[in-house]
């Protein structure tokens, strides 16, 4: 395995507990997102009933919160060490689920979800700039699919602990339950995993060494190229988190089975970070995202041609194997986007992780929220934003420069 800067030696763990680490603490993300999806229809009508279709943003607020708090985690992580950030970051997260437990009005609750965001982007980017320390290129690109691997079977089950917990105590108690996952995954942090950051490389948190971080990032043109195809990619993703149950229950009616559903695409998903893992040391990284998107423009043009033509009824198997393309396109790019931009970043790793991952991810929100609320009964507005995301990616991703090598 290569290394990046030198790291001390006590401080990187096995690889499999570093891998699994790393994996729990992006969970933070998913949990959040998707144990709330079979909460949606319940959360509509106590606190948004003559808007029920509002009740979506409860997702798209997180995200945004998650967006806005990855502009200060990395560089608060390069001042102060990747460890003090991701522990003050998970409490906030957990004040602020206490917080959104307690909210009596849909503004209320998207206020806390928003700051729920900001605390749950801690332990996102930093873990990431944790393994910018230890790893870098081809090897930081399969240790994070690994990790992704790992993270997909978060969403297998998050909507199933979340239809669980709402059935025996509600959907506020969904809440503390991510209270008690932020406690676990922070001890284990605290109490496994040295700090990787020596404070002698350490960047003090002045303004203008911040503007300097930041513009040395934006100026690469990998970068820059990085943060426009990972922003339409959070959009087709957030988008089709956001309206998935919506088409399952008005739709197709298949409310009642949704966190079934959802479990069986998000491993046949997640299968996507098993095979880049694989093959991407092999193949590279530029060549597995152009081909993913690719491919993703064709399924989705099929998809349109069945919402057409089909019956609902047969429509669909046709909808969840379309929708599995969707989750396994972000499992193939998100990861090698992310580590091509972060390649040349080594000796700014939070700072560059904060600015990719925050630029990408609200450009993504600004995508995905009106065409969730464009939601009008059927498949066809997600799926033609799709293929339209899918087709701007894959020209963004061809005219990266300084991504050859990858």
């Amino acid at each position: 395995m290569s290394l990046a800067e030198p790291a001390r030696a006590e401080a990187r763990l096995s690889l499999p507990e570093f891998v699994a680490l790393t994996a729990m603490l992006f969970s933070t993300i998913a949990l959040s997102i998707d144990a709330m999806l079979p909460a949606l229809p319940e959360i509509a009508a106590e606190l948004s009933p003559e808007a029920p279709n509002q009740a979506q943003l409860v997702l798209t607020s997180f995200v945004l919160g998650m967006g806005l708090g990855t502009f200060v985690a990395g560089p608060l992580s390069d001042a102060f060490g990747r460890r003090a950030v991701i522990l003050g970051a998970s409490a906030l997260y957990c004040l602020a689920s206490a917080w959104a437990a307690a909210a009596d009005s849909l503004g209320m609750l998207l206020l806390a979800r928003v700051v729920q965001g900001i605390g749950a982007s801690g332990p996102r980017i930093v873990s990431m700039a944790l393994m910018r320390d230890l790893y870098s290129g081809r090897m930081m690109a399969r240790i994070m699919s690994f990790a992704m691997m790992i993270f997909t079977l978060v969403p297998a089950i998050a909507p199933f602990l979340g239809a669980t917990i709402m059935l025996f105590a509600g959907w506020r108690a969904i809440f503390w339950s991510f209270v008690g996952f932020a406690l676990l995954s922070s001890g284990w942090l605290l109490l496994r995993q040295p700090e990787t950051l020596a404070p002698e490389r350490r960047r003090p948190l002045r303004w203008a060494e911040l503007a300097s971080g930041a513009a040395e990032v934006v100026r690469h043109p990998t970068v820059r190229g990085a943060i426009v195809v990972q922003g339409l990619l959070f959009g087709a993703l957030f988008d089709t988190l956001s309206s998935i149950q919506p088409v399952f229950d008005l739709t197709f009616g298949r409310g009642a089975s949704f966190p079934a559903w959802f479990a069986l695409i998000a491993v046949l998903g997640g299968s996507a970070s098993l095979l880049n893992a694989l093959v991407v040391v092999r193949i590279g990284m530029r060549r597995m995202v152009t081909t993913m998107l690719g491919a993703q423009i064709v399924a989705s043009g099929v998809m349109i041609a069945a919402c057409l033509t089909l019956s609902p009824d047969a429509l669909f198997l046709v909808f969840v194997g379309w929708v599995t393309s969707v989750f396994f396109m972000a499992g193939v790019t998100l990861g090698n986007i992310n580590a091509m931009a972060m390649e040349p970043m080594g000796h700014v790793a939070g700072m560059a992780a904060s600015v990719i991952s925050a630029a990408a991810t609200v450009a993504g929100v600004a995508i995905a929220a009106p065409i969730g609320l464009a939601f009008d009964g059927t498949a066809l507005p997600l799926v033609v934003s799709v293929l339209v995301i899918a087709a701007l990616a894959l020209v963004a991703t061809l005219r990266m420069t300084g991504a050859r090598t990858g």
